[in-house]
């Protein structure tokens, strides 16, 4: 899967806009789950390996090549960590995480809707 680009074309955007650049860099296999472990502090591939469970290596080193090609982490003496884009990013991503979970809880109580 080609990295996404502002201005190029993106899942959901055909004109790339950022947002939807940054969202589809974010929706791949594990990339926010790689973030939310750096959060805690640096780490080693094998240790992100270990807390992503079911990622192969293949996965976790694309997404840290991503991930560290779009500037949200870089890879420093004590293993991978989060730069300060990353944290800004973690920091505006956070308060999604609340809305999900409260927004999870009120559509588990909630019917499926109906065909």
């Amino acid at each position: 899967m080609k990295f996404p680009k502002p201005g190029e074309p993106v899942r959901g955007s055909k004109t790339g806009q950022p947002v939807m650049a940054l969202l589809d860099l974010l929706g791949r296999s594990w990339a926010m789950g790689v973030i939310w472990y750096l959060k805690e502090g640096p780490s080693t591939f094998r240790k992100l390996q270990e807390h992503c469970e079911t990622i192969s290596p293949t996965t976790l080193n694309v997404r840290i090549k991503e991930l560290t090609h779009a500037g949200v982490i870089e890879r420093t003496i004590d293993g991978y960590a989060l730069t300060s884009r990353g944290e800004e990013l973690f920091e505006l991503l956070s308060p999604l995480g609340a809305w999900a979970r409260k927004w999870a809880k009120e559509m588990n109580t909630k019917d499926e809707p109906t065909k």
